[in-house]
């Protein structure tokens, strides 16, 4: 059962509302059923990697239309397999930013239709909520507060977090997040879409040591990440290499080392700075097989903990999207207003706790 606040501890004596939620921010369908309570009831994804591996990154016209076809399916999916009907939901869930402008366009309008079909509220998303909320949907669940690595595709943030809405900012990247520079690395590289599972999956293969890159801000006092500079090390050091796939795999290791080198070190100095022993990491970067263990050694031997989301939560999931939806309704956050609106481009820090 993931962590509930005080106030929504009496749902697990009598099931509370159920929520549907739904993620389509980029190249993911994800949807899935919550209920306070009794916790998730079904969830369902859909990917696209194999179509979008042909051009070796998201079309974001390709990835619109597939959401379009795949969505209804999956909710039909999962209403069968948690035995719900249409009219046993309470409200609906979607991501509503950032992402692509008509990937988000297509689980907004589905979701608000659906609900103003149901009369029902709706309650729209912070992509990166859903993604800091989802360790709370494992057992163990960290309590509030605790210290958030956000490292999901093109964000790495750091975060304070007191509570649902009460999230302060440490620190961020400055370029590009640490899930660019797996991508882009493994592009330099040779490897197939996407960039950042291959390069680990070669990595695993190469020699610790070989070479040596730079850990971009690893000491710059402060908690802003910057992997631009990791980037260029990366195309010159490929280009100075051989074509070997040794070579390569060596080189997957040491980019590989040195992401997971300022993510750890960062990540240790917001828990002091915080006075914190709690960490939460959440997002694609968060399955690394390598930054699990590095982080849970590390912080492990100062007194504190490390909270992972399950790995298929990692990635994009409609599940995440459900269950912070089920927490915003508790919070009485849902309205009945069928218009809405997108934001491709939304900080995190502009959502406030409703008194």
């Amino acid at each position: 059962m993931p962590y509930l606040e005080n106030s929504q501890k009496m749902s697990l004596i009598t099931p509370g509302p159920i929520t549907l939620g739904i993620e389509s921010s980029c190249d993911e369908t994800g949807v899935a059923l919550y209920q306070m309570g009794r916790g998730l009831l079904a969830h369902a994804l859909h990917t696209q990697v194999v179509m979008h591996s042909e051009y070796g990154g998201v079309v974001p016209e390709l990835a619109s239309r597939d959401h379009v076809h795949r969505v209804i399916p999956l909710v039909r999916q999962i209403l069968r397999t948690a035995n719900v009907s249409l009219a046993q939901i309470d409200a609906i869930a979607y991501t509503q930013g950032p992402g692509l402008g008509g990937a988000l366009l297509v689980g907004a309008s589905v979701a608000n239709a659906l609900a103003y079909a149901l009369d029902i509220p709706t309650i729209g998303i912070h992509h990166l909520e859903g993604h800091l909320l989802s360790p709370l949907l494992s057992d163990p669940a960290p309590e509030f507060p605790f210290v958030a690595l956000l490292v999901s595709g093109g964000h790495t943030q750091l975060m304070r977090v007191d509570g649902v809405g009460r999230y302060t900012l440490l620190g961020e990247t400055l370029d590009d997040a640490a899930g660019e520079a797996f991508d882009k690395s493994a592009k330099l590289l040779g490897l197939g879409y996407p960039g950042g599972p291959e390069l680990a999956k070669l990595a695993a293969q190469g020699r610790s040591g070989t070479y040596k890159l730079p850990r971009p801000m690893l000491h710059s006092g402060d908690l802003e990440f910057s992997f631009s500079g990791l980037k260029t090390a990366v195309l010159t050091l490929v280009k100075q290499s051989g074509d070997d796939a040794q070579t390569k795999a060596d080189i997957a290791c040491a980019v590989q080392e040195a992401i997971v080198d300022v993510l750890a070190n960062k990540a240790r100095a917001a828990l002091a700075q915080t006075g914190l022993d709690q960490l939460v990491v959440a997002g694609g970067v968060g399955a690394n097989r390598l930054l699990r263990e590095r982080l849970s050694k590390d912080i492990g031997k100062r007194g504190g903990k490390v909270f992972y989301p399950d790995l298929e939560f990692c990635t994009d999931n409609g599940a995440m999207i459900a269950f912070a939806g089920a927490l915003r309704l508790a919070q009485q956050q849902g309205v009945k207003d069928y218009r809405f609106d997108v934001k491709p481009r939304w900080n995190l820090e502009e959502i406030v706790l409703s008194s």
